[in-house]
């Protein structure tokens, strides 16, 4: 178990009915991981921010093409994605088409997806 009870180092990216954000975020407080949670619909997200994750995983990361945010968008608009300047375009007007759960660290580092041993690692790399 990884305990840290001082202020948080992790943030957890999200949208809370999201099923795995709620395992993730499940995992953290069985773990007593201490944590923040952002979620993209109540906190917003900035485009300086959505754009710094961009370029430290790339959009083709972040932009979850696998969900069903995704598959109802408007095929111009799925089209319009060439880029990360247009796929950040596309995450602002639509956030439920970001990855989740996006875990962040103060140092920057970030990890998408979720899987409890990678979890454990990045969290024993990053705080």
């Amino acid at each position: 178990m990884i305990n840290n009870e001082t202020t948080p180092e992790l943030t957890l990216y999200g949208i809370k009915n999201c099923d795995t954000v709620r395992k993730a975020r499940r995992f953290l407080e069985e773990q007593g991981i201490a944590f923040r949670f952002h979620d993209y619909r109540a906190d917003g997200i900035d485009s300086c921010r959505l754009s710094a994750f961009v370029g430290a995983l790339g959009y083709e990361t972040l932009l979850n093409k696998r969900g069903t945010t995704w598959r109802k968008l408007p095929e111009d608009i799925r089209d319009s994605v060439q880029d990360s300047a247009s796929a950040v375009r596309v995450m602002l007007e639509h956030p439920a088409v970001i990855k989740r759960p996006l875990l962040c660290a103060t140092n920057g580092k970030l990890l998408a997806g979720f899987s409890p041993s990678t979890y454990l690692t990045f969290i024993q790399e990053n705080t």
